[in-house]
């Protein structure tokens, strides 16, 4: 499997089954998708942060809601949270993903604003790999993005939604994120390739640089 960060909280994920696209947006964000294709489409949020999936090619299905889904290869499950501290529908609905592909359960968190709750947590289940927002805004900051790690004991942490040369919004940089996860290198990656085998015992970080 192939994950390359297109931005934002935009990943593409490449399978040997489907390739998956979550959360495509818009230039508002200051990133350009580049027209990536897929087969498959996770929504998070009703907004052009999240939700431009005209920015995506190959007429994809796609997921915008909570449920279960069997769709172009791929198991999601889609978990209903919210994108304040609250927990209250009062900022929106936000719904976070969990793509089981390549015997890999992939769990990305959207634009949630809260720790999940004991029953989200039990909701969502195992997690290999967690692409969860670092920055802040209407998001997650680093210490409540730290303790969500915590929660969830993901093998590898992949920070999204956070403070790079062209963002547009108000976020914080990843370095905080990194202090709170008392990670030691700053390395950034162009793309990562993961398999079940080349996952580690403990938890690890690893920072994807946006495709340019």
């Amino acid at each position: 499997m192939e994950i390359t960060w297109l931005g934002h909280c935009c990943f593409r994920i490449r399978a040997k089954e489907s390739t998956v696209v979550t959360d495509p947006c818009d230039k508002t964000t200051g990133y350009s998708l580049g027209r990536p294709t897929g087969d498959l489409v996770t929504v998070s949020i009703d907004d052009p942060a999240h939700n431009y999936v005209a920015g995506v090619a190959g007429d994809p299905r796609v997921i915008d809601g909570p449920g279960e889904f069997e769709i172009a290869g791929a198991s999601v499950a889609g978990v209903t949270t919210y994108r304040d501290k609250e927990k209250t529908a009062t900022s929106g609905r936000n719904v976070a993903y969990v793509i089981e592909l390549e015997d890999l359960r992939i769990c990305h968190l959207g634009g949630i604003g809260h720790v999940p709750t004991s029953d989200q947590v039990e909701e969502i289940g195992n997690v290999d790999i967690l692409l969860v927002p670092v920055g802040g805004g209407d998001s997650l900051d680093a210490s409540l993005a730290a303790e969500t790690v915590s929660l969830l004991e993901p093998k590898l942490v992949i920070p999204m939604h956070f403070k790079t040369d062209i963002e547009k919004g108000q976020l914080d940089p990843i370095d905080r994120f990194l202090k709170e996860m008392g990670a030691k290198s700053s390395e950034t990656h162009a793309k990562i390739a993961v398999t079940r085998s080349s996952l580690a015992e403990q938890t690890q970080v690893l920072i994807l640089d946006y495709k340019r």
